[in-house]
Protein backbone atom coordinates (compact mmCIF):
# COMPACT_ATOMS: atom_id res chain seq x y z
CA UNK A 1 0.00 0.00 0.00
CA UNK A 2 1.23 3.50 -1.15
CA UNK A 3 2.42 5.97 1.27
CA UNK A 4 -0.17 8.89 0.14
CA UNK A 5 -3.62 8.44 1.37
CA UNK A 6 -6.12 7.63 -0.79
CA UNK A 7 -8.86 9.77 -2.07
CA UNK A 8 -11.58 7.03 -1.87
CA UNK A 9 -12.79 6.30 1.69
CA UNK A 10 -12.98 2.54 0.04
CA UNK A 11 -9.55 2.59 0.64
CA UNK A 12 -8.39 4.37 3.60
CA UNK A 13 -8.84 1.56 6.47
CA UNK A 14 -6.18 -0.98 4.09
CA UNK A 15 -3.98 2.42 3.74
CA UNK A 16 -4.21 3.01 7.38
CA UNK A 17 -3.37 -1.35 8.36
CA UNK A 18 0.00 -0.75 6.14
CA UNK A 19 1.65 2.49 7.93
CA UNK A 20 3.84 1.63 10.68
CA UNK A 21 1.91 4.03 13.21
CA UNK A 22 -1.75 2.99 13.34
CA UNK A 23 -4.40 3.70 15.50
CA UNK A 24 -6.56 1.22 17.73
CA UNK A 25 -10.17 0.87 18.15
CA UNK A 26 -11.62 0.98 21.49
CA UNK A 27 -15.38 1.00 21.82
CA UNK A 28 -18.03 0.93 24.15
CA UNK A 29 -19.97 -1.92 22.83
CA UNK A 30 -18.75 -4.83 20.07
CA UNK A 31 -20.07 -3.35 16.64
CA UNK A 32 -22.83 -4.46 14.93
CA UNK A 33 -21.21 -5.62 12.10
CA UNK A 34 -18.45 -7.74 14.29
CA UNK A 35 -19.89 -8.64 17.48
CA UNK A 36 -17.22 -11.79 17.76
CA UNK A 37 -14.37 -8.76 17.60
CA UNK A 38 -14.79 -7.66 21.02
CA UNK A 39 -14.00 -4.08 21.84
CA UNK A 40 -10.59 -3.67 21.28
CA UNK A 41 -9.94 -3.41 17.57
CA UNK A 42 -6.36 -3.19 15.51
CA UNK A 43 -5.48 -1.54 12.13
CA UNK A 44 -5.07 -4.88 10.59
CA UNK A 45 -8.47 -6.30 11.87
CA UNK A 46 -10.57 -3.19 10.90
CA UNK A 47 -9.67 -3.21 7.08
CA UNK A 48 -10.57 -6.99 6.96
CA UNK A 49 -14.30 -5.60 8.68
CA UNK A 50 -14.76 -3.56 4.96
CA UNK A 51 -13.19 -6.49 3.25
CA UNK A 52 -15.96 -8.92 4.80
CA UNK A 53 -18.78 -6.06 4.62
CA UNK A 54 -17.96 -5.77 0.83
CA UNK A 55 -18.30 -9.44 0.42
CA UNK A 56 -21.46 -9.68 1.74
CA UNK A 57 -22.64 -6.29 0.81
CA UNK A 58 -21.92 -7.85 -2.81
CA UNK A 59 -23.62 -10.84 -1.94
CA UNK A 60 -26.88 -9.33 -1.14
CA UNK A 61 -26.88 -8.02 -4.34
CA UNK A 62 -25.49 -4.51 -4.23
CA UNK A 63 -23.85 -3.87 -7.49
CA UNK A 64 -21.73 -0.58 -8.78
CA UNK A 65 -24.38 2.74 -9.17
CA UNK A 66 -26.52 0.84 -6.78
CA UNK A 67 -26.98 2.84 -3.85
CA UNK A 68 -26.62 1.00 0.03
CA UNK A 69 -29.19 2.98 2.42
CA UNK A 70 -27.42 2.54 6.16
CA UNK A 71 -29.58 2.94 8.81
CA UNK A 72 -28.24 1.25 12.05
CA UNK A 73 -27.78 1.94 16.17
CA UNK A 74 -25.43 4.76 16.47
CA UNK A 75 -21.89 3.14 15.92
CA UNK A 76 -18.54 4.28 14.38
CA UNK A 77 -19.18 0.73 12.40
CA UNK A 78 -21.36 3.14 9.92
CA UNK A 79 -17.82 4.50 8.81
CA UNK A 80 -17.11 1.15 7.99
CA UNK A 81 -19.88 0.42 5.59
CA UNK A 82 -19.86 3.54 3.93
CA UNK A 83 -16.50 1.86 2.90
CA UNK A 84 -17.26 -1.55 2.33
CA UNK A 85 -20.09 -0.25 -0.53
CA UNK A 86 -17.77 2.62 -1.74
CA UNK A 87 -15.42 -0.41 -2.44
CA UNK A 88 -18.04 -2.37 -4.50
CA UNK A 89 -18.75 0.94 -6.13
CA UNK A 90 -22.08 1.84 -4.78
CA UNK A 91 -22.95 4.86 -3.27
CA UNK A 92 -23.80 4.55 0.84
CA UNK A 93 -26.55 6.46 2.33
CA UNK A 94 -25.72 6.99 5.59
CA UNK A 95 -28.86 7.69 7.33
CA UNK A 96 -29.77 7.87 11.14
CA UNK A 97 -31.72 5.97 13.21
CA UNK A 98 -32.53 7.83 15.73
CA UNK A 99 -34.74 10.11 13.39
CA UNK A 100 -38.36 9.49 13.72
CA UNK A 101 -39.57 6.94 11.92
CA UNK A 102 -41.63 8.78 9.91
CA UNK A 103 -38.69 10.98 8.22
CA UNK A 104 -36.70 7.22 7.87
CA UNK A 105 -39.62 6.04 5.93
CA UNK A 106 -39.29 9.12 3.82
CA UNK A 107 -34.95 9.03 3.67
CA UNK A 108 -35.31 5.56 2.82
CA UNK A 109 -38.35 5.76 -0.04
CA UNK A 110 -36.83 9.12 -1.47
CA UNK A 111 -33.15 7.21 -1.30
CA UNK A 112 -34.40 4.11 -3.74
CA UNK A 113 -31.59 1.74 -2.19
CA UNK A 114 -30.98 -1.62 -4.09
CA UNK A 115 -29.97 -2.89 -0.44
CA UNK A 116 -30.74 -2.12 3.08
CA UNK A 117 -28.68 -2.60 6.17
CA UNK A 118 -30.77 -2.08 9.24
CA UNK A 119 -30.68 -3.14 12.78
CA UNK A 120 -33.59 -4.35 15.22
CA UNK A 121 -34.17 -1.37 16.98
CA UNK A 122 -35.25 0.68 13.60
CA UNK A 123 -36.94 -2.71 12.55
CA UNK A 124 -39.26 -2.39 15.50
CA UNK A 125 -39.28 1.52 15.27
CA UNK A 126 -40.61 1.15 11.18
CA UNK A 127 -42.91 -1.85 12.51
CA UNK A 128 -44.16 -0.26 15.32
CA UNK A 129 -48.28 0.06 15.04
CA UNK A 130 -48.01 -2.85 12.62
CA UNK A 131 -46.84 -0.82 9.54
CA UNK A 132 -44.42 -2.26 7.02
CA UNK A 133 -40.72 -1.73 6.14
CA UNK A 134 -40.83 0.88 3.20
CA UNK A 135 -41.26 -0.94 0.07
CA UNK A 136 -38.75 1.02 -1.54
CA UNK A 137 -35.74 -0.60 0.91
CA UNK A 138 -34.72 -3.17 -1.81
CA UNK A 139 -33.04 -6.08 -0.07
CA UNK A 140 -33.09 -5.92 3.46
CA UNK A 141 -29.95 -7.08 5.37
CA UNK A 142 -30.24 -6.76 9.41
CA UNK A 143 -27.17 -6.36 11.67
CA UNK A 144 -26.86 -6.85 15.07
CA UNK A 145 -27.76 -9.74 17.94
CA UNK A 146 -30.75 -8.15 19.17
CA UNK A 147 -34.05 -10.49 17.87
CA UNK A 148 -36.55 -9.04 15.58
CA UNK A 149 -40.06 -9.64 14.39
CA UNK A 150 -40.36 -12.64 12.41
CA UNK A 151 -43.16 -11.55 10.73
CA UNK A 152 -41.93 -8.34 9.30
CA UNK A 153 -41.13 -10.05 5.28
CA UNK A 154 -37.95 -10.95 3.50
CA UNK A 155 -34.98 -9.74 5.09
CA UNK A 156 -31.77 -11.86 5.96
CA UNK A 157 -29.17 -11.58 8.73
CA UNK A 158 -25.69 -10.24 7.59
CA UNK A 159 -24.23 -13.69 8.95
CA UNK A 160 -25.84 -15.44 6.33
CA UNK A 161 -24.50 -13.90 3.78
CA UNK A 162 -20.87 -14.02 4.71
CA UNK A 163 -18.27 -16.41 3.79
CA UNK A 164 -18.88 -16.34 0.11
CA UNK A 165 -15.88 -15.20 -2.41
CA UNK A 166 -13.79 -11.62 -1.49
CA UNK A 167 -15.93 -9.44 -3.66
CA UNK A 168 -14.36 -7.45 -7.00
CA UNK A 169 -13.13 -3.47 -6.10
CA UNK A 170 -14.84 -1.30 -8.08
CA UNK A 171 -14.49 1.94 -7.18
CA UNK A 172 -16.55 5.08 -8.49
CA UNK A 173 -14.94 7.94 -10.66
CA UNK A 174 -13.69 10.78 -8.65
CA UNK A 175 -16.61 13.22 -9.98
CA UNK A 176 -19.40 10.32 -9.91
CA UNK A 177 -21.88 10.75 -6.70
CA UNK A 178 -20.03 8.66 -4.31
CA UNK A 179 -22.25 9.36 -1.05
CA UNK A 180 -25.28 10.20 0.58
CA UNK A 181 -25.66 11.71 3.73
CA UNK A 182 -28.48 14.15 5.28
CA UNK A 183 -28.81 17.36 6.90
CA UNK A 184 -29.91 17.49 10.92
CA UNK A 185 -33.52 18.23 10.15
CA UNK A 186 -34.01 21.42 12.10
CA UNK A 187 -36.93 23.07 10.29
CA UNK A 188 -38.14 20.01 8.56
CA UNK A 189 -37.30 17.42 6.56
CA UNK A 190 -33.99 16.41 6.50
CA UNK A 191 -32.24 16.66 3.03
CA UNK A 192 -30.21 14.20 1.05
CA UNK A 193 -26.70 15.55 0.63
CA UNK A 194 -25.20 14.38 -2.73
CA UNK A 195 -21.05 14.06 -2.42
CA UNK A 196 -18.55 13.27 -5.11
CA UNK A 197 -15.67 11.26 -4.27
CA UNK A 198 -13.76 14.73 -4.90
CA UNK A 199 -15.80 16.74 -2.71
CA UNK A 200 -15.99 14.48 0.23
CA UNK A 201 -12.19 14.19 0.07
CA UNK A 202 -11.76 17.96 -0.09
CA UNK A 203 -15.01 18.54 2.84
CA UNK A 204 -12.53 16.22 5.13
CA UNK A 205 -9.40 17.38 4.30
CA UNK A 206 -8.91 20.48 6.37
CA UNK A 207 -9.34 16.63 9.64
CA UNK A 208 -6.17 15.48 8.23
CA UNK A 209 -3.85 18.59 8.39
CA UNK A 210 -1.45 18.20 10.98
CA UNK A 211 -1.59 21.17 12.88
CA UNK A 212 0.11 22.15 16.34
CA UNK A 213 -1.84 21.47 19.23
CA UNK A 214 -5.46 20.86 17.27
CA UNK A 215 -5.10 17.68 15.69
CA UNK A 216 -4.48 14.22 17.35
CA UNK A 217 -0.56 13.47 17.58
CA UNK A 218 0.48 10.12 17.95
CA UNK A 219 0.29 9.88 21.70
CA UNK A 220 -3.18 11.25 21.76
CA UNK A 221 -6.27 9.77 22.98
CA UNK A 222 -9.00 10.52 21.14
CA UNK A 223 -12.65 10.20 21.86
CA UNK A 224 -15.55 10.73 19.50
CA UNK A 225 -19.58 10.98 21.12
CA UNK A 226 -21.41 12.20 17.73
CA UNK A 227 -23.40 10.81 15.51
CA UNK A 228 -21.90 8.44 13.38
CA UNK A 229 -24.36 8.67 10.60
CA UNK A 230 -23.38 12.13 9.68
CA UNK A 231 -21.18 13.91 7.14
CA UNK A 232 -18.94 14.96 10.75
CA UNK A 233 -18.40 11.32 11.52
CA UNK A 234 -16.63 10.98 7.89
CA UNK A 235 -14.19 13.67 8.78
CA UNK A 236 -13.21 12.01 12.27
CA UNK A 237 -13.07 8.26 10.10
CA UNK A 238 -10.78 10.44 7.58
CA UNK A 239 -8.39 12.34 9.96
CA UNK A 240 -7.78 9.92 13.04
CA UNK A 241 -7.05 7.27 9.95
CA UNK A 242 -4.40 9.55 8.82
CA UNK A 243 -2.68 11.16 12.45
CA UNK A 244 -3.16 7.91 13.83
CA UNK A 245 -4.00 8.63 17.56
CA UNK A 246 -2.88 5.56 20.01
CA UNK A 247 -6.24 5.26 21.08
CA UNK A 248 -9.45 5.92 18.76
CA UNK A 249 -12.34 5.81 22.28
CA UNK A 250 -15.70 5.61 20.38
CA UNK A 251 -18.78 6.48 22.34
CA UNK A 252 -22.32 5.12 20.76
CA UNK A 253 -24.48 5.69 23.98
CA UNK A 254 -24.19 9.32 24.78
CA UNK A 255 -25.78 8.73 28.14
CA UNK A 256 -24.29 10.53 30.91
CA UNK A 257 -23.21 6.55 32.82
CA UNK A 258 -21.85 5.15 29.79
CA UNK A 259 -19.86 8.41 29.59
CA UNK A 260 -18.43 8.04 32.98
CA UNK A 261 -17.81 4.68 32.09
CA UNK A 262 -15.68 4.79 29.25
CA UNK A 263 -13.72 8.32 30.13
CA UNK A 264 -12.82 5.83 33.50
CA UNK A 265 -11.26 3.59 31.43
CA UNK A 266 -9.25 5.73 28.77
CA UNK A 267 -7.22 8.55 29.97
CA UNK A 268 -8.37 10.76 27.02
CA UNK A 269 -6.54 13.82 25.79
CA UNK A 270 -8.96 15.24 22.70
CA UNK A 271 -12.65 14.82 23.32
CA UNK A 272 -15.27 15.24 20.17
CA UNK A 273 -18.92 15.29 20.90
CA UNK A 274 -21.77 17.44 19.75
CA UNK A 275 -22.61 20.73 21.97
CA UNK A 276 -25.75 19.62 23.32
CA UNK A 277 -23.94 16.37 24.15
CA UNK A 278 -21.56 18.14 26.34
CA UNK A 279 -24.33 20.55 27.87
CA UNK A 280 -25.98 16.74 28.90
CA UNK A 281 -22.71 15.89 30.39
CA UNK A 282 -21.61 18.95 31.90
CA UNK A 283 -23.07 17.97 35.25
CA UNK A 284 -19.97 15.47 35.28
CA UNK A 285 -17.77 18.23 35.35
CA UNK A 286 -18.72 18.65 39.03
CA UNK A 287 -19.29 15.34 40.08
CA UNK A 288 -16.61 13.39 38.10
CA UNK A 289 -13.90 16.32 37.10
CA UNK A 290 -11.28 13.04 37.14
CA UNK A 291 -12.82 12.13 34.01
CA UNK A 292 -11.85 15.36 32.07
CA UNK A 293 -8.41 15.93 33.77
CA UNK A 294 -5.95 14.55 31.06
CA UNK A 295 -8.40 16.86 28.01
CA UNK A 296 -6.02 19.26 26.66
CA UNK A 297 -8.07 19.59 23.73
CA UNK A 298 -12.35 19.86 23.37
CA UNK A 299 -13.56 20.14 19.80
CA UNK A 300 -17.29 20.24 18.56
CA UNK A 301 -19.06 21.14 15.39
CA UNK A 302 -23.22 20.22 14.26
CA UNK A 303 -24.18 23.60 16.49
CA UNK A 304 -22.94 25.75 18.84
CA UNK A 305 -21.60 25.44 21.84
CA UNK A 306 -22.63 27.42 25.01
CA UNK A 307 -19.74 29.59 27.05
CA UNK A 308 -21.37 28.04 30.47
CA UNK A 309 -20.37 25.11 28.95
CA UNK A 310 -17.30 25.57 27.47
CA UNK A 311 -16.39 26.95 30.68
CA UNK A 312 -17.14 23.86 33.08
CA UNK A 313 -15.05 21.77 30.87
CA UNK A 314 -11.73 23.90 30.50
CA UNK A 315 -12.47 23.83 34.66
CA UNK A 316 -12.22 20.06 34.96
CA UNK A 317 -9.13 19.67 33.37
CA UNK A 318 -5.95 19.73 34.72
CA UNK A 319 -3.89 20.68 31.87
CA UNK A 320 -2.34 24.53 32.12
CA UNK A 321 -3.38 25.67 28.76
CA UNK A 322 -6.54 23.46 27.63
CA UNK A 323 -7.89 24.68 24.40
CA UNK A 324 -11.66 24.45 23.22
CA UNK A 325 -12.00 24.28 19.13
CA UNK A 326 -15.23 24.89 17.53
CA UNK A 327 -16.16 24.39 13.89
CA UNK A 328 -18.40 25.87 11.74
CA UNK A 329 -19.52 24.22 8.54
CA UNK A 330 -22.28 21.90 7.03
CA UNK A 331 -23.35 18.48 5.50
CA UNK A 332 -22.97 19.86 2.19
CA UNK A 333 -19.76 22.37 2.93
CA UNK A 334 -17.56 20.44 5.33
CA UNK A 335 -15.59 23.23 7.82
CA UNK A 336 -15.82 26.94 6.78
CA UNK A 337 -14.13 28.54 9.73
CA UNK A 338 -12.83 27.60 12.81
CA UNK A 339 -13.05 29.62 16.61
CA UNK A 340 -10.73 28.83 19.68
CA UNK A 341 -10.98 29.36 23.31
CA UNK A 342 -9.16 29.68 26.22
CA UNK A 343 -10.41 29.33 29.93
CA UNK A 344 -9.37 33.54 30.13
CA UNK A 345 -12.16 34.21 27.29
CA UNK A 346 -14.92 32.19 28.83
CA UNK A 347 -14.56 32.99 32.03
CA UNK A 348 -17.00 35.76 32.57
CA UNK A 349 -20.09 36.54 30.29
CA UNK A 350 -19.37 40.20 29.23
CA UNK A 351 -21.78 42.78 27.57
CA UNK A 352 -24.52 41.05 25.68
CA UNK A 353 -23.12 38.96 23.26
CA UNK A 354 -22.02 35.26 23.64
CA UNK A 355 -18.28 34.66 23.75
CA UNK A 356 -18.77 31.74 21.67
CA UNK A 357 -20.83 33.08 18.73
CA UNK A 358 -17.35 34.04 17.72
CA UNK A 359 -16.74 31.10 14.84
CA UNK A 360 -13.04 32.39 13.69
CA UNK A 361 -11.46 32.72 10.87
CA UNK A 362 -11.82 30.81 7.39
CA UNK A 363 -8.31 28.64 7.02
CA UNK A 364 -6.32 29.87 3.78
CA UNK A 365 -6.75 27.51 0.58
CA UNK A 366 -9.55 25.33 2.44
CA UNK A 367 -12.31 27.48 2.45
CA UNK A 368 -13.73 31.00 1.92
CA UNK A 369 -16.65 33.17 3.83
CA UNK A 370 -17.92 36.49 3.31
CA UNK A 371 -21.28 38.00 4.56
CA UNK A 372 -24.08 39.91 2.08
CA UNK A 373 -27.04 41.54 1.98
CA UNK A 374 -30.04 39.32 1.81
CA UNK A 375 -32.09 41.50 -0.56
CA UNK A 376 -29.25 42.55 -2.92
CA UNK A 377 -26.66 40.27 -2.33
CA UNK A 378 -24.06 43.12 -2.02
CA UNK A 379 -20.95 42.43 0.08
CA UNK A 380 -21.54 43.82 3.88
CA UNK A 381 -19.49 46.09 5.18
CA UNK A 382 -17.23 45.20 8.74
CA UNK A 383 -19.61 44.53 11.72
CA UNK A 384 -22.86 44.48 9.47
CA UNK A 385 -24.93 41.92 9.06
CA UNK A 386 -26.25 39.20 6.91
CA UNK A 387 -26.29 36.25 5.06
CA UNK A 388 -23.30 34.36 5.27
CA UNK A 389 -21.70 32.91 2.13
CA UNK A 390 -19.34 30.07 1.96
CA UNK A 391 -16.89 28.73 -0.91
CA UNK A 392 -14.83 25.61 -1.00
CA UNK A 393 -14.10 22.79 -2.61
CA UNK A 394 -15.93 20.57 -0.49
CA UNK A 395 -19.34 21.57 -1.68
CA UNK A 396 -21.80 18.86 -2.41
CA UNK A 397 -23.28 18.12 -6.03
CA UNK A 398 -26.90 17.76 -5.24
CA UNK A 399 -29.54 17.33 -3.07
CA UNK A 400 -31.04 14.02 -3.78
CA UNK A 401 -34.29 14.50 -5.46
CA UNK A 402 -34.15 18.50 -4.81
CA UNK A 403 -32.12 19.90 -7.57
CA UNK A 404 -33.72 22.98 -7.80
CA UNK A 405 -33.78 23.42 -3.86
CA UNK A 406 -29.78 23.02 -4.40
CA UNK A 407 -29.97 25.69 -6.95
CA UNK A 408 -31.83 28.39 -5.06
CA UNK A 409 -28.59 28.16 -2.44
CA UNK A 410 -25.88 28.24 -5.11
CA UNK A 411 -24.73 31.43 -6.20
CA UNK A 412 -21.92 30.80 -9.14
CA UNK A 413 -18.94 29.65 -6.50
CA UNK A 414 -20.85 30.78 -3.83
CA UNK A 415 -22.53 28.77 -1.08
CA UNK A 416 -25.96 30.12 1.07
CA UNK A 417 -25.25 28.50 4.38
CA UNK A 418 -28.67 30.35 5.83
CA UNK A 419 -26.57 31.41 8.72
CA UNK A 420 -26.98 35.35 8.99
CA UNK A 421 -23.98 36.67 11.13
CA UNK A 422 -21.43 39.23 10.89
CA UNK A 423 -17.15 39.92 10.12
CA UNK A 424 -15.50 41.69 12.75
CA UNK A 425 -12.66 43.95 12.90
CA UNK A 426 -10.17 41.17 12.74
CA UNK A 427 -12.16 39.27 10.70
CA UNK A 428 -13.94 36.50 12.52
CA UNK A 429 -16.93 35.44 11.97
CA UNK A 430 -19.72 36.02 14.47
CA UNK A 431 -23.01 34.17 14.23
CA UNK A 432 -26.36 35.72 14.74
CA UNK A 433 -29.20 32.95 14.22
CA UNK A 434 -30.34 30.96 11.11
CA UNK A 435 -32.10 33.43 8.62
CA UNK A 436 -35.50 30.99 9.21
CA UNK A 437 -35.19 31.44 13.16
CA UNK A 438 -34.25 34.96 13.01
CA UNK A 439 -35.70 37.64 15.60
CA UNK A 440 -35.64 41.29 14.61
CA UNK A 441 -33.99 43.38 17.06
CA UNK A 442 -32.03 40.12 19.06
CA UNK A 443 -29.59 37.57 18.14
CA UNK A 444 -31.74 34.24 19.66
CA UNK A 445 -28.51 32.51 19.95
CA UNK A 446 -26.66 34.81 22.33
CA UNK A 447 -29.78 35.55 24.50
CA UNK A 448 -29.92 31.69 24.96
CA UNK A 449 -26.28 31.23 26.26
CA UNK A 450 -27.03 34.42 28.43
CA UNK A 451 -29.85 32.95 30.10
CA UNK A 452 -27.82 29.45 30.19
CA UNK A 453 -25.42 31.67 32.23
CA UNK A 454 -27.64 32.93 34.40
CA UNK A 455 -29.55 30.65 35.34
CA UNK A 456 -27.63 28.31 37.39
CA UNK A 457 -30.15 24.98 36.76
CA UNK A 458 -30.88 25.67 33.63
CA UNK A 459 -30.29 22.67 31.56
CA UNK A 460 -31.14 23.81 27.75
CA UNK A 461 -32.91 27.43 26.60
CA UNK A 462 -34.72 27.86 23.16
CA UNK A 463 -35.80 30.86 22.15
CA UNK A 464 -38.91 31.18 19.44
CA UNK A 465 -39.34 34.12 17.34
CA UNK A 466 -43.42 34.00 16.13
CA UNK A 467 -44.39 37.61 14.47
CA UNK A 468 -46.97 39.69 16.43
CA UNK A 469 -45.41 38.27 19.51
CA UNK A 470 -42.72 38.72 21.80
CA UNK A 471 -39.96 36.00 22.00
CA UNK A 472 -40.81 33.00 23.99
CA UNK A 473 -38.38 31.40 25.35
CA UNK A 474 -38.36 27.57 26.54
CA UNK A 475 -36.33 26.14 29.43
CA UNK A 476 -35.15 23.06 30.44
CA UNK A 477 -34.17 22.88 33.98
CA UNK A 478 -32.39 20.40 36.89
CA UNK A 479 -35.31 21.84 39.43
CA UNK A 480 -38.32 21.49 37.41
CA UNK A 481 -39.68 25.14 38.23
CA UNK A 482 -38.16 28.70 37.72
CA UNK A 483 -38.23 30.99 40.67
CA UNK A 484 -39.48 34.62 39.06
CA UNK A 485 -37.27 36.26 41.27
CA UNK A 486 -34.45 35.30 39.70
CA UNK A 487 -35.86 35.16 35.99
CA UNK A 488 -36.21 38.59 36.08
CA UNK A 489 -32.69 39.21 37.23
CA UNK A 490 -31.65 37.12 34.84
CA UNK A 491 -33.54 39.15 31.69
CA UNK A 492 -33.14 42.91 33.28
CA UNK A 493 -31.26 43.96 30.46
CA UNK A 494 -31.98 41.59 27.64
CA UNK A 495 -34.77 42.72 24.87
CA UNK A 496 -38.07 41.80 26.00
CA UNK A 497 -39.69 38.40 26.37
CA UNK A 498 -42.40 36.67 26.74
CA UNK A 499 -43.68 34.43 29.77
CA UNK A 500 -40.98 31.67 29.82
CA UNK A 501 -42.50 28.14 29.12
CA UNK A 502 -40.75 24.97 31.39
CA UNK A 503 -40.73 21.67 29.94
CA UNK A 504 -38.93 18.21 30.56
CA UNK A 505 -35.38 18.21 28.90
CA UNK A 506 -37.51 14.80 27.11
CA UNK A 507 -40.08 16.62 25.86
CA UNK A 508 -37.99 18.77 23.50
CA UNK A 509 -38.02 18.24 19.94
CA UNK A 510 -34.48 16.91 19.05
CA UNK A 511 -32.60 15.76 16.08
CA UNK A 512 -30.12 12.70 15.59
CA UNK A 513 -27.06 15.11 16.33
CA UNK A 514 -28.80 16.36 19.07
CA UNK A 515 -30.16 19.84 17.99
CA UNK A 516 -33.36 21.06 19.02
CA UNK A 517 -36.21 21.40 16.28
CA UNK A 518 -37.11 24.57 16.64
CA UNK A 519 -40.10 24.29 13.76
CA UNK A 520 -41.66 21.20 15.86
CA UNK A 521 -40.77 22.77 19.19
CA UNK A 522 -42.54 25.86 17.52
CA UNK A 523 -45.52 23.99 17.15
CA UNK A 524 -45.25 22.32 20.07
CA UNK A 525 -45.33 25.27 22.57
CA UNK A 526 -46.89 28.08 20.54
CA UNK A 527 -49.08 26.47 18.17
CA UNK A 528 -47.93 28.04 14.49
CA UNK A 529 -44.82 27.19 12.23
CA UNK A 530 -44.54 31.15 11.71
CA UNK A 531 -41.54 32.65 11.76
CA UNK A 532 -40.22 36.06 10.96
CA UNK A 533 -37.46 34.43 8.35
CA UNK A 534 -38.30 33.53 4.91
CA UNK A 535 -36.74 30.18 4.90
CA UNK A 536 -35.86 30.39 1.93
CA UNK A 537 -32.25 29.12 2.19
CA UNK A 538 -33.21 26.39 4.66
Amino acid sequence: MGSRKPKNVAALLDWHAGRSQQTTFHLDRPFDIAPWEGTVIDGAAAAGLVRDAAGWLHAAGARPGDRVAIVKDNHFDIQFLVAAAARIGAVPAALSSAAPADTLRHLITSTKPAVTILSPNVIRALTEGGEKLPEAAGRIVVVGEDSYPESIGDVIHFEELRGGPEAPVRLRADDEPAFLCHTSGTTGLPKLVVHTTTTLYHATRLDTIPFPVLTSGHRDVYASAVSFAHARAAGTFTAQLSLAPAKLVILSNHEPDNAVSVLRNHRVTILEACPNIFLHWQPLTRTHPELFERIRLYFNTFDLIHPSTVRAFLGATRRRFPLWLQGWGQSETGPITGGFYNRTRVRWASGKSAVTSDIGWTVPGISRAKVVDPVTGARQRIGQPGLLMARGKGRCVDYLGETERHREKVDGKWWNTGDLGYRDLLGRFRLLDREVDMIPGMSGIDVESLLLDRLEHATEVVVLGVPGRLPAPVLCLAGGALDEELWARATRDLPPLGPPVVLPWEDVPRTSTWKVRRHALREQVLGTAETFGTGRWT
